[in-house]
């Protein structure tokens, strides 16, 4: 099992790569690490927060896409229709944009502290974006 420390404002996370099922995915993301952005609550697409990328072109193909993740589950958007971006699910979670439905790469999935979750996206709701950071144990 692969695992990455991710900390998410006063939250403390391990998730587990998913290079199984999104193996270029997890490749690319890895050249990144250790790395450092700010999240924030998602606009359209219900109980999640995201990092928004912009016009960043990570050359990915969709691999292990939905637009359903479940609570722990991040997804890469590659872009396209959208904005290349980030999204972490801590509920129910439709993910969309103001061009309509979406589907990410899910890419990692939490393992531990996902009892907190819930706590972080109430936080960044009520009290705006906070600093995440993904790094190598």
């Amino acid at each position: 099992m692969s695992l990455i420390d991710v900390i998410a404002g006063p939250y403390a996370f391990k998730a587990r790569f998913e290079d199984d099922n999104a193996p270029a995915t997890c490749a690319k993301f890895r050249t990144l690490l250790p790395y450092h952005e700010r999240i924030i609550h998602v606009r359209w697409s219900g109980e999640g927060c995201w990092i928004p990328l912009g016009d960043l072109d990570l050359e990915l193909p969709f691999e292990n896409h939905t637009s359903y993740p479940a609570p722990g589950q991040f997804l890469l958007y590659p872009g396209g229709i959208s904005e290349t971006e980030i999204l972490l699910a801590y509920g129910g979670v439709r993910f969309a944009s103001k061009m309509g439905q979406l589907a990410g790469n899910h890419f990692l999935t939490v393992v531990e502290g996902a009892e907190n979750l819930l706590a972080l996206g109430k936080l960044v709701l009520w009290s705006g974006a906070q600093d995440i950071v993904f790094k190598v144990p």
